[in-house]
Order: C-alpha cells, then structure tokens, then sequence
C-alpha cells in the first residue's frame, strides 16, 4: 500500500498547485469580466458577455486540448501545467462572472440611490455598500464553485500532468490493483475538498454575523 500512497501523494501536490493557480485566474476573472457585464459601456459589456458564452458553452476538455495542442499550431506553446491552469481558470472564471454579477445586481436599487444621494464616489458606493453585501451573497455559489473546479483538475491529467489521476491511471495500468488505487484516489480528493468546504462555512459565518 506504501507503494501505492507516495505517488499519490506526489500526484496530490500537482493537483493542489493546479488548484491554487486556476482558483486565482478564475478569481480575477470572475470579478474582472462580471464587472464588464454591468458596465455602461457597450464594447465592454459586449466582451464580457462573448468570453462568458464562449466558454459556458464550450467544453472544459475542448478548451484545455485546445490551449494544449491547438495553440502551439499558431507558433504559442504552453506547458501543460500553463495551459491546464489557464483552460480551467477560463471556465470556471465564466461561471464566476455571472454570479458576481447576479450578486451586483441583487442589491436594492434604493440602497444605491442613497449611495448617490451621499454624494459618495463610485469606489465608496462599491467599497462601502455593494461588495460588502454582494460578497456575502456570492460566497455560498463560489463555495460550490471551489469544488467543481477542483474536480475538473483531474482533466489536466489528459495533458500529461502528474495531478492525482494521472498518478492513478499510471499505477492502475502497471500494477492493475483498481480497487485499491481508485478508493485510494477517492480518499485523496475528499481530504483535499473537506477543508475547503470547511473554510466556505467558515466565511459565511463571518459574512453573516450580526446580518439577518
């Protein structure tokens, strides 16, 4: 079994970088691209919305080939931990997009027309009044996103990654032990997604204290 673990295990450190880097992409361009979406101006909301319909309506997998094994084509090669942390940061950025703004856009509209009656400036209305209420409305949707994307990590092991399935994959064609390395892979993946689960209660305990 020891055999078995200290692959996995380095297999678990991939997956866990791959999962840092893409959660900061998708992060960025989640409040970068819902932000856009709610602009008044028309070429930003309009590159907001094809970035968010292009990668909503394509496949995960399609994307990452495509980064992978498509760009280098066109004279761009990426590494497959790039194009992985890229691929997944994209897709799951899209996703993110549209509950940052659906957060936005969830505040009373009164709310904002005090703001404006403060005379406050449009940081302040956005530092003091809508994020502070829209984060803790985005919090629950990111939650849930956190973990779907972790799950998709295990789709960069078709690039050649070494994440925690392509590790499995490895060992299942050289020791044909399935049973064993499959649970082992479900255990891996649930100690890496329980904590995270952990801190999203966490947050919106902290989000929510003192709120009703």
């Amino acid at each position: 079994m020891i055999d078995l673990i200290k692959p996995m295990l380095s297999g678990a450190v991939i997956t866990i970088e791959v999962l840092v880097y893409s959660t900061i992409v998708a992060a960025v361009l989640s409040f970068l691209f819902g932000f856009m979406k709610l602009s008044s101006i028309k070429i930003l909301r309009f590159i907001a919305n094809l970035y968010i319909e292009v990668f909503r309506g394509t496949s995960l997998l399609v994307q990452l080939f495509w980064l992978y094994f498509a760009l280098p084509l066109l004279g761009i090669q990426l590494s497959a931990m790039v194009a992985g942390v890229l691929a997944i940061g994209l897709n799951y950025g899209a996703y993110g997009a549209e509950v940052v703004r659906s957060a936005i856009q969830a505040i009373p509209k009164q709310q904002i027309e005090a703001t404006i009656a403060l005379n406050m400036t449009g940081i302040q209305k956005y530092q003091k009044v809508i994020l502070p209420q829209a984060i803790r409305l985005m919090i629950p949707t990111f939650g849930n996103l956190l973990i779907e994307l972790l799950k998709g990590t295990a789709l960069v092991s078709l690039v050649t990654l070494s994440d925690l399935t392509f590790q499995a994959m490895s060992l299942q064609t050289a020791t044909m032990e399935t049973t064993k390395i499959f649970t082992l892979l479900l255990i891996f993946y649930f100690i890496i997604a329980y904590p995270l689960t952990l801190m999203v209660k966490w947050l919106e305990r902290k989000y929510t204290v003192g709120r009703v």
